[in-house]
């Protein structure tokens, strides 16, 4: 079975959110920090050199491969903030009402945190939380 490459790691959040000079999007990512942390109930822990996971999730798919993943979480990249939030593509209805956002196959994309309503945010944190093991074991 194939591994994930992608796997936690010891990097400190706060020593990574410095490698960045744009100020704004380092305010973005300190307030996203604080969100994700207050609805996951989960301290940030950096997930290979980029990306910023909270909570613990295990899940085995039909083939048999397992791995383990974080419940929800967030990359700054470059363009744009990759927000990692399962099922929430499944909810029309919250993304409708969300803002100015892009979507991927499982990641939602935005260029500022002021582009998107912070409290569908919230629940959207809070859906992907609550169902990231069902999520990832395609139920």
């Amino acid at each position: 079975m194939q591994e994930n490459k992608t796997k936690k790691t010891e990097i400190s959040v706060e020593a990574f959110l410095r490698t960045f000079s744009d100020e704004a999007l380092v305010r973005d990512c300190e307030s996203i920090v604080k969100m994700m942390q207050s609805v996951s109930k989960s301290e940030a822990k950096m997930w290979g050199s980029a990306i910023i996971g909270f909570g613990d999730v295990h899940y085995k798919y039909a083939s048999g491969r397992e791995a383990d993943w974080f419940r929800v979480g967030f990359s700054p990249r470059k363009q744009q903030i990759s927000l990692y939030i399962m099922g929430a593509v499944r909810n029309e209805d919250m993304l409708a009402m969300l803002g100015k956002y892009k979507t991927g196959k499982g990641c939602l994309y935005i260029k500022k945190l002021s582009d998107i309503d912070d409290k569908i945010l919230s629940q959207l944190i809070k859906y992907s939380c609550d169902n990231a093991e069902k999520i990832l074991n395609g139920k």
